[in-house]
């Protein structure tokens, strides 16, 4: 069978400022993502300050307009650990 490691979390990012930190990587405007992904410009500005849950689909959607895997995404800071 398969031996699998556990995964370590990196950094203390929400998801939030992890939408936030990629689109402004990419130099886009929230009004330019909500374009790109047809997600409402006030939605992209209230899971980017945590009043609205990221969700999965919503993590898809945004994913693709990013460039992005939606993991990227909906689990910020996490990476796998090495083999013990």
């Amino acid at each position: 069978m398969r031996q699998f490691t556990q995964a370590k979390k990196r950094v203390d990012v929400s998801p939030g400022e992890s939408v936030r930190i990629i689109r402004e990587l990419q130099g886009f405007t929230q009004t330019r993502l909500s374009e790109l992904c047809g997600i409402p410009q006030t939605t992209i500005s209230g899971i980017e300050t945590g009043r609205v849950n990221l969700g999965v689909e919503r993590a898809k959607m945004l994913a693709v307009a990013l460039h992005c895997h939606p993991a990227v995404l909906v689990f910020p800071g996490w990476q796998i650990g090495t083999a013990a």
